[in-house]
């Protein structure tokens, strides 16, 4: 019956966290409840929701690693109240309405909240006080029935020489301390306190030394009122704080919130109490109370803008990763560099390394010459089609030496500005050493960045999704948190474009749906020892490669000029019977409701089956903008105020976007002039890899800047 009864409960409590995330995400509850069920099976993300679109209702791959995200918060905040009810039940001071409380609370804080005052705590002064008996005295104080005689009458029965308590005024500190700990752990108090302080709280900045000119300048004496301080700006104070540039607070009326809470506790004007009471209110709140709830808001706020970070890292990343590949080019791969040289590397359409050089294009005249000489060798040599430039330190310098180089040549080569975020640690990384162990570590950095340029997820997917550099403070933000959600991109990407199972790396192949790093090697290994994969059912011959791992993979793997020229389409080997009856027929002319009915799938599944066969081994990226190439160079003195340039977005931040027009600083595109309408972020207007139009307004050439605007350019 116990057994039963438990059962019913979990199912209740199931129920309640469906009908939850059903309010938050307005998705109907049976696509919830479906989502939850192919969760909970052990499927992955994007199998969900590339092949079970009937049973999501096509939910897209972000939305579904959100509710799978919320879905485990709210399973981990019911288990949370199970667990405080338990240990506040065996504390034998469980209530029926503090049991309500627990019960009906929607947030972790909440719980905890309402758990403060039964939680074990280290050595406090209230504990201390308790241990010497005090507790009673801190219980006839809050109950404030006695007068002024009788309560001192009363105080002098607590003094206890053997447990420590001297004199009266001993008793009366002890009282009061447990006193302003009840009043700092009472759940309502620190709710409506929060709640206020949110409201109407300022957070205040000042310079820790003032007249040290930092990089925080702009945020010595900086006030702003709690509730309107945007996320970037909170990232950039705690990292001033964090460098011990800043000193920060929150501050309110403090003397209000104090008589509110007097208000609230002190029932009897004439009690003999009050005194103490009131002295013990003002000592919780100041000691304890107000910086609990401060560090509390401070936390949240941070939690608030690294979420907003993370997001905004997420947007970044994955126009990046599906960047279109430059297919078929024989590509120079130069990373730039000042006292080191340039370092020069060619690679074959295929991404195999041929030869590499160093120059140093940024020394004497007469090394710029031998540098134009050696880089005319190899481009004459190897036929180079398109020489990708790093943006790093000394990037522009060599731009103008190769954009003087092309000058002097007649084969149609143009060049590119590659970012190079990441190479260096792909470079010294175990990746790097393996594909390239007897390379120098620098020759691995420029092989890396060309081949960015022709196959830019294959390419990424080597380096940690943190390192690639786009978004903002990302190396003070949560990096458990960060890292979950770019993987998640990263998984995304990798799964919407498909996988060549016979040359992708197992960098590549640990990111397809259901596939681990061991499985990812496996694979690898098989094919060096057995020959290239001519099935996809050949799969099931890899180590660790079971039926479950198999399904949820299959379709994102690619077998072109295999046995079955399904096996290089995104169609599931599940759906190849349905697949081959559509084979011959004439898509254009197909009544896709009549014909999902006949073959007894759903449309979306057959509709996704068309377009496979429509344009089998299509690569989604294609469709993407594809990269602005270049055969000379401009600098700041060829910029004009109200010129109009085409450029690239190369970063999207909450204040604005930066893009490369072909000079040495990228130019800035505030989001007050990204467009004519209201734009609240502007990865709402645009994404990294957008080939825009600008206007410049604005050319600051003493500090490197560019301002410019979006409005009526493209």
């Amino acid at each position: 019956m116990e057994n039963i009864l438990k059962k019913e409960d979990e199912g209740d409590k199931t129920m309640d966290i469906i009908k939850s995330l059903v309010e938050e995400f307005k998705i109907k509850e049976n696509y919830i409840n479906n989502v939850v069920e192919l969760l909970d099976e052990g499927n992955t993300i994007p199998f969900i929701a590339r092949y079970r679109k009937e049973l999501t209702g096509e939910m897209e791959d972000k939305t579904i690693r959100d509710l799978s995200n919320r879905l485990n918060y709210l399973r981990n905040l019911e288990s949370r109240k199970e667990e405080v009810i338990r240990i506040i039940e065996e504390q034998g001071k469980l209530t029926k309405e503090l049991k309500a409380d627990i019960i009906t609370s929607t947030t972790l804080q909440r719980v905890e909240d309402l758990y403060r005052p039964y939680k074990q705590k280290r050595r406090t002064r209230a504990t201390i006080a308790k241990e010497k008996g005090l507790e009673g005295l801190g219980n006839i104080i809050l109950e404030q029935k006695l007068d002024y005689d009788n309560f001192m009458s009363e105080v002098e029965t607590f003094i206890d020489e053997e447990k420590g308590v001297n004199t009266a005024d001993e008793a009366l500190d002890g009282a009061m301390d447990i006193i302003a700990e009840i009043i700092s752990d009472d759940a309502e108090h620190r709710r409506i306190l929060k709640e206020i302080v949110l409201k109407n709280g300022i957070i205040e900045v000042d310079g820790v030394d003032k007249e040290e000119s930092t990089v925080y300048d702009m945020y010595y004496e900086y006030r702003e009122p709690i509730k309107s301080i945007v996320n970037h700006r909170i990232l950039a104070i705690n990292r001033g704080e964090r460098d011990k540039k800043l000193k920060v607070k929150l501050s309110i009326d403090e003397a209000s919130l104090i008589e509110q809470i007097k208000n609230q506790e002190i029932k009897s004007q004439n009690s003999g109490t009050k005194e103490y009471l009131e002295k013990a209110i003002e000592d919780g709140f100041k000691r304890l109370l107000f910086p609990s709830i401060e560090r509390e808001i401070r936390s949240d706020l941070t939690e608030r803008a690294e979420e907003e970070a993370i997001k905004i890292f997420s947007l970044n990343l994955e126009p990046l990763l599906m960047q279109p590949p430059i297919k078929g080019k024989t590509v120079m791969a130069i990373d730039p560099g000042f006292r080191t040289g340039c370092k020069v590397a060619v690679i074959d359409e295929t991404g195999k390394h041929l030869d590499y050089s160093v120059v140093y294009p940024t020394m004497s005249e007469n090394q710029v010459e031998k540098a134009k000489i050696e880089l005319i060798r190899l481009i004459d040599k190897y036929n180079v089609d398109i020489i990708a430039i790093g943006n790093g330190t000394a990037s522009r310098e060599t731009e103008h030496v190769v954009a003087d180089t092309l000058k002097e040549i007649e084969n149609q080569v143009s060049y590119i500005i590659v970012s190079e975020a990441g190479a260096s640690i792909y470079s010294a990384s175990e990746v790097g050493i393996e594909e390239f162990p007897d390379l120098d570590v620098t020759i691995r950095g420029a092989i890396s960045i060309g081949r960015r340029l022709q196959d830019p997820l294959a390419e990424l997917v080597k380096i940690e999704p943190k390192h690639i550099g786009v978004g903002q403070y990302q190396h003070d933000l949560n990096q458990g948190k960060l890292n979950e959600a770019l993987t998640g991109v990263v998984e995304d990407s990798v799964n919407r474009v498909g996988v060549d199972l016979n040359t992708a790396s197992p960098s590549l192949l640990k990111y397809v749906a259901g596939v681990s790093s061991k499985v990812a090697g496996n694979i690898v290994s098989t094919r060096e020892e057995k020959g290239k994969f001519n099935s996809r059912k050949e799969l099931l011959k890899v180590k660790g490669l079971g039926p479950k791992t198999y399904e949820q993979c299959a379709g994102f793997l690619r077998i072109p000029g295999g046995d079955n020229p399904l096996d290089n389409t995104g169609v599931h080997p599940e759906s190849y019977n349905i697949a081959s009856k559509l084979i011959n027929e004439d898509y254009k002319n197909i009544n896709v409701d009549e014909l999902a009915t006949k073959l007894e799938v759903g449309k979306p599944t057959l509709m996704d089956i068309i377009k496979e066969l429509e344009k089998p081994g299509r690569d989604p990226r294609d469709e993407m903008p594809k990269p602005i190439l270049r055969q000379d160079v401009l600098s700041m003195d060829d910029l004009n105020v109200d010129m109009i340039l085409s450029g690239t977005i190369r970063n999207v931040v909450d204040f604005g976007a930066f893009v490369d027009i072909g000079v040495k600083e990228d130019g800035l595109v505030h989001i007050s002039q990204i467009s004519n309408k209201f734009v609240k972020h502007p990865s709402d207007a645009v994404k990294i890899g957008d080939i825009v139009n600008v206007k410049i307004i604005e050319i600051d050439k003493n500090r490197g800047r560019i301002s410019l605007s979006m409005k009526d350019c493209n």
